[in-house]
């Protein structure tokens, strides 16, 4: 005898020419975290994360903010954290105290500038790596984007897949917090750059070049021409595609302060 429900629900997917042959399974990707640290653009940060998660289910997606917003969805947990009142604050908690939220064996970083645009283009390759980001440019300085031993590094990036035992790793080594050659402190720099030669020494892999053009773009590079990368970071180039999300706050107060400027500085 045929089942009454299933037959109500076959004629409903006709109805939206959907077939079990063309629904799309979701990726299934329980070993990763996505995740996002931020005191700022809270609203931007989370469609982010939400944009993030269209046809792939994550292990958990986690927002790490110094206070829960009311307006975070059951999707998305939050974890505290102090206020990052500064960039350099947010660098030193991404080396030292990541490892604190994270409870998966890899952890996908993302931020509102820079999220998940290709599902599709997952590749399972990309967790033999420890650490795996967009491609960096040839650096314009001698020093730039150089390890320890004076070889070129070209893959990092904030926006990053990293795994847990990467995470653990600063403060298992005791690594010193120092800023890089030109005064400034980066935490993919770093990581990727600064300690390459302990992390490799330890076991981990930071991915090559050739890994990493099809994970990530943030720059136009040759390396990367007509590849569509899973994330993206900054909308530079081919990347100006890719959503902005817009506080609609933020929006209505940019457009009242244009007003009010136009009537105070009338000629």
């Amino acid at each position: 005898m045929k089942d009454k429900t299933t037959g109500k629900i076959t004629k409903k997917l006709k109805k939206k020419n959907i077939t079990k042959k063309n629904i799309t399974k979701k990726l299934q990707l329980p070993q990763l975290t996505l995740a996002a640290m931020t005191s700022v653009k809270l609203y931007e940060t989370i469609k982010a994360l939400q944009y993030s998660m269209r046809g792939i289910d994550f292990g958990e997606v986690v927002l790490i903010t110094h206070r829960r917003p009311i307006f975070l969805p059951h999707s998305i947990t939050w974890k505290k954290t102090t206020r990052l009142s500064e960039i350099d604050h947010f660098n030193y908690k991404m080396v030292y105290d990541l490892a604190d939220y994270i409870d998966t064996p890899y952890v996908l970083l993302i931020h509102y500038d820079g999220f998940v645009v290709h599902p599709e283009s997952w590749r399972e390759e990309f967790l033999e790596y420890d650490y795996i980001g967009s491609p960096w440019p040839l650096p314009e300085r001698e020093h730039g984007y150089r390890d320890a031993y004076g070889n070129l590094c070209r893959v990092g990036n904030s926006v990053s897949l990293r795994s847990s035992k990467l995470l653990r790793f600063p403060r298992q080594a005791d690594l010193k917090w120092e800023p890089s050659k030109d005064g400034t402190y980066n935490e993919d720099i770093f990581l990727c750059c600064m300690n390459k030669h302990r992390i490799e020494a330890a076991g981990m892999k930071i991915a090559p070049l050739e890994t990493a053009r099809f994970f990530g773009h943030e720059h136009p590079l040759p390396e990367t021409a007509g590849i569509a990368p899973f994330l993206f970071h900054k909308w530079r180039g081919p990347n100006a595609v890719y959503p902005r999300f817009v506080n609609p706050l933020t929006k209505r107060w940019l457009g009242l302060k244009a007003l009010i400027r136009k009537y105070i500085f009338k000629k």
